[in-house]
């Protein structure tokens, strides 16, 4: 049995409870303590869990800082007159194991619990998807979903597909719309929405007829315009340009695909797009097809039975993809 020093070379049984009411771990300790802070236990319970105080930042349902989590988890071993882990490497003592093994099942359990009592209340849909979705497509889809569900909370939380799987996975988000770079892990149900291949868009008085055109020259001089660099798309073209041993830098960074088209009709440069398929050029641009590139897929990612304002919304993104994409859906 794990014990604390008294000072004069014997140990005591370790005690973490509460001093009105006594709790028994699995193997048998009584766990109290004057001190106890429940709070310091749930921050234990994801570093344990994520492998390290740093991971377990990243993984925590709302924000706290890293020096902060630090010092509560000290603030709990000084309590308990514990070392509950080792840093470097991460490792759990037998302490630690202990703790976490009592304090587990009870955190794990949150997720299914808030699905129960979110089930019988007022529908809320946390929804997590890449900013150029939120901003551009979600409101016509939200539409949709208040059809159906008029009273309907969200919560909105814009990532890249890492980190909305990682969300997925702690159950802080519903589900997911991202452009898929990677397989999603295994624990995770995916379906494609749609690929979109890229392409180039030229104003319509430009000589350019092929993409070809521009690579066979020895320079690009022409202003490109795109989307930021950390956009999938983005990443997607530089990529075909280094296979091809091509550099093109953005001289005009946009927000939207709407906005790249438009600066492209006025004159200001070559964009790189995506072609939907089915949809006509603004007037002013002509598309030219990027062969050897990589397409834009994207895929909606969620966990296990959805609930159903969940399965709902995943059938209004469907329906939305089909009239706005005809030709670009996957199915």
């Amino acid at each position: 049995m794990a014990g604390i020093g008294t000072g004069d070379g014997k140990k005591c049984p370790v005690n973490f409870e509460q001093p009105e009411l006594a709790t028994v771990t699995p193997t048998g300790h009584r766990l109290s303590s004057p001190m106890f802070n429940p709070h310091h236990l749930e921050l234990f319970y994801y570093v344990a869990r994520h492998g390290g105080i740093s991971r377990a930042v990243r993984h925590m349902p709302y924000g706290i800082q890293q020096p902060a989590m630090s010092g509560q988890i000290l603030q709990l071993e000084q309590s308990l007159n514990l070392k509950l882990f080792e840093r470097l490497p991460f490792r759990l003592t037998p302490e630690g194991e202990e703790l976490y093994a009592f304090v587990r099942p009870f955190f794990e359990n949150f997720a299914a619990m808030e699905t129960h009592l979110r089930a019988a209340r007022i529908p809320q849909l946390r929804v997590g998807a890449a900013e150029l979705v939120l901003r551009d497509h979600l409101p016509a889809v939200i539409d949709r979903i208040h059809r159906h569900h008029p009273r309907l909370r969200l919560s909105l939380r814009s990532g890249f597909q890492a980190e909305l799987e990682s969300w997925l996975i702690d159950r802080e988000i519903d589900f997911a719309i991202t452009t898929r770079e990677t397989r999603p892990p295994a624990s995770l149900r995916h379906e494609s929405l749609m690929r979109l291949p890229l392409v180039l868009l030229v104003p319509r008085r430009s000589k350019l007829r092929s993409a070809a055109e521009l690579w066979a020259r020895p320079h690009l001089e022409e202003p490109l315009i795109s989307l930021p660099a950390s956009e999938t798309i983005s990443r997607h073209f530089q990529c075909g340009l280094r296979r091809r041993r091509l550099t093109w830098t953005p001289a005009i960074v946009a927000s939207s695909m709407e906005t790249i088209t438009r600066y492209v009709a006025g004159g200001y440069g070559i964009g790189v797009s995506v072609d939907a398929g089915g949809t006509t050029p603004q007037h002013g641009v002509r598309v030219l097809p990027l062969e050897g590139f990589a397409p834009l897929e994207i895929v909606m990612l969620w966990v296990g039975r959805p609930l159903p304002v969940v399965a709902t919304s995943l059938e209004c993104i469907r329906e939305y993809v089909r009239g706005k994409w005809p030709h670009g859906s996957a199915e």
